[in-house]
């Protein structure tokens, strides 16, 4: 049995996390870490206001980070050194430097490290990476990725998202960093990426928008464009190949259309699911992790030479 803590008791953590946990049948939800302990009571599980005092319990043995991204370095490191696996929520870190840092501590310490990239354990996704490698479309050439929404700065539950000490940036740390994890998922480590950033309807301390491009081998290009300025709800993701293209709009749907082929493959109930399952797979040495440290990471490479090249 898997005893795993919680820091970070705000929206993903009880709508998603804690109910992935608890019915994992090699997990326990062991405790939380949190200013406010009477939020264990519901949960009828120990409760500390500091990490270290939780990291001190010899029997806690996974740690869950869901903390604003000026947390995930920090307490992912703590946790790693303190002999505890850790699954740390995305995007990984508030730049590269702090994420290479995460993947060599999980090295040192020999202990198991993911990132909450769930969308590469969505059903869907996995079998258009299968069908990619199979040659569906041919060699793929093209993949486009949208997600444009509305954020609006008053009333949100998740203000900190547009605090760029806290957040890191917005919708390029937000909502991109899935989307440009998803195509490294299909197409691998990226060659090289830039980007552009700007503010068109909100005056946030963080851009509204962003447009980044990534080069992979192969001659496959990526285009991401996320916006937090837009009423009409976006979720599309396309890839284009010499032989054919593959839609899987709205990504988070369960839709596959490809040459010959229309499947619907829906997701679990709770995304953060398969995610939970694959991390235990991995501490028992039962599969390697879907979404590792050391693959995340490129992610924040790839927003690193977003940032670089266009300034907000």
């Amino acid at each position: 049995m898997l005893n795993w803590i919680v820091i970070g008791i705000g929206d993903i953590a009880t709508r998603r996390v804690i109910p992935a946990i608890q019915p994992e049948p090699r997990s326990r939800l062991y405790g939380l870490v949190t200013r406010d302990p009477a939020k264990a009571d519901l949960y009828d599980v120990r409760a500390w206001t500091t990490l270290d005092e939780a990291l001190a319990d010899p029997a806690v043995q996974a740690v869950y980070i869901a903390t604003p991204v000026f947390l995930h370095a920090p307490q992912t490191i703590q946790s790693l050194r303190a002999g505890k696996h850790v699954m740390c929520e995305k995007p990984m870190a508030m730049n590269e430097a702090e994420a290479r840092s995460m993947v060599q501590t999980a090295e040192e310490a020999e202990r198991t490290f993911g990132v909450a990239y769930y969308r590469r354990a969505y059903p869907k996704v996995l079998r258009a990476k299968q069908l990619l490698e199979a040659g569906a479309i041919g060699q793929p050439l093209l993949a486009e990725l949208t997600c444009h929404e509305w954020r609006d700065e008053q009333g949100s539950h998740r203000s900190w998202l547009i605090d760029p000490a806290q957040a890191g940036g917005g919708p390029l740390y937000d909502i991109a960093s899935h989307r440009i994890d998803v195509a490294n998922f299909f197409f691998g480590q990226p060659n090289r990426a830039t980007g552009y950033l700007s503010n068109a309807v909100h005056c946030y301390a963080v851009e509204d928008n962003a447009t980044v491009m990534i080069d992979y081998a192969g001659g496959v290009r990526t285009i991401v464009d996320v916006r937090w300025h837009s009423k009409v709800k976006r979720d599309q993701c396309r890839i284009l190949g010499t032989e054919g293209e593959m839609e899987l709009s709205p990504l988070n749907g369960p839709e596959l259309i490809y040459p010959g082929g229309h499947e619907n493959i829906p997701n679990h109930a709770n995304v953060h699911a398969p995610m939970i399952e694959n991390f235990v797979d991995a501490v028992l040495g039962k599969a390697p992790l879907i979404a590792s440290g050391a693959s995340s990471f490129w992610t924040d490479w790839v927003t690193e030479r977003v940032r670089r090249t266009d300034i907000v």
